[in-house]
């Protein structure tokens, strides 16, 4: 996964010594590059891809070891890479129906018509382009490369994240494969992931509710403890009330938030609404 340094300073300018004809920029650990190596890994990602329909958006898109394949699924791309040199290099490399576009994933202005988004994303920068991407329209399937226990924690095994309770509701988060560190050049110190993300065609909860609800899973996550404890704080009932409530909505009162899932989570929010808390 290629590790970028996102800022608001002006991109590094390239290096004055060119790279020799036929062979793309070398790498540049500044920018902590990782590129995506193994064939299968390739192969898996295309294939979650070609199971969507309509223009592809890929984030950070490097050399092109996703870009390539997937241009032979011979559908519009738009491949988002911040590195000047290796945007150039990758523009000489695929057909007309691929835009490469030098610019931050974390910035770049999104299509406001239906696509699907690809990208083997930076580690250190995997929950700042989750929470833009999240944020965005528009898109409904997100094939995503990242770190191992991250994919895990946004897929919910062994209990989810409070950035990923924020957005169940409005998507679904799948562990597709684990990825050995063998995959990558150079190689990282922990393994990735392939995640997929997909929009749900019916939310769990209204749209207009999305900022409302966000900031009551937030403070729910805030309190240590129990569902039941925490419930019971933020909502301002006794351990009794939340409790008896939890049973009734078909969750465990004594399990930490982190386990609750995506529908309890919106029948919660629901009956909040319905009592007026």
């Amino acid at each position: 996964m290629s590790r970028r340094r996102h800022s608001s300073s002006s991109p590094r300018q390239p290096d004055s010594r060119a790279p020799r004809a036929g062979h793309p920029p070398s790498r540049r650990h500044d920018l902590g590059q990782n590129d995506l190596i193994d064939r299968a890994a390739i192969q898996a990602v295309v294939e979650r891809v070609a199971a969507t329909r309509g223009p592809i958006v890929e984030l950070a898109a490097g050399l092109g070891r996703l870009t390539v394949p997937l241009a032979a699924l011979r559908r519009p791309i738009t491949a988002l890479e911040l590195d000047p040199r290796r945007a150039t290099a990758l523009r000489a490399r695929v057909a007309a129906h691929v835009t490469v576009v030098e610019g931050d994933v974390l910035r770049a202005t999104l299509p406001t018509s239906p696509f699907v988004l690809v990208g083997n994303l930076p580690f250190h920068l995997t929950t700042a382009i989750l929470r833009r991407i999240l944020s965005a329209d528009h898109w409904s399937r997100a094939v995503l490369i990242m770190q191992w226990e991250a994919a895990r924690r946004r897929a919910g095994i062994g209990g989810g994240s409070q950035l990923t309770a924020q957005w169940l509701p409005w998507f679904e988060f799948h562990l597709d494969r684990r990825i050995a560190s063998t995959a990558f050049r150079p190689r990282p110190a922990v393994d990735a992931a392939l995640l997929l993300i997909d929009r749900r065609r019916s939310p769990l909860v209204p749209a207009h509710g999305l900022m409302a609800y966000q900031r009551w899973v937030a403070s729910v996550f805030a309190v240590p403890g129990t569902a039941a404890i925490a419930l019971a704080q933020v909502d301002r009932a006794s351990r009794r009330l939340a409790r008896d409530r939890c049973r009734r909505l078909g969750i465990d009162p004594d399990r930490p938030v982190s386990r609750i899932t995506a529908e309890q989570w919106a029948r919660l929010w629901a009956e909040r609404r319905v009592s007026g808390e």
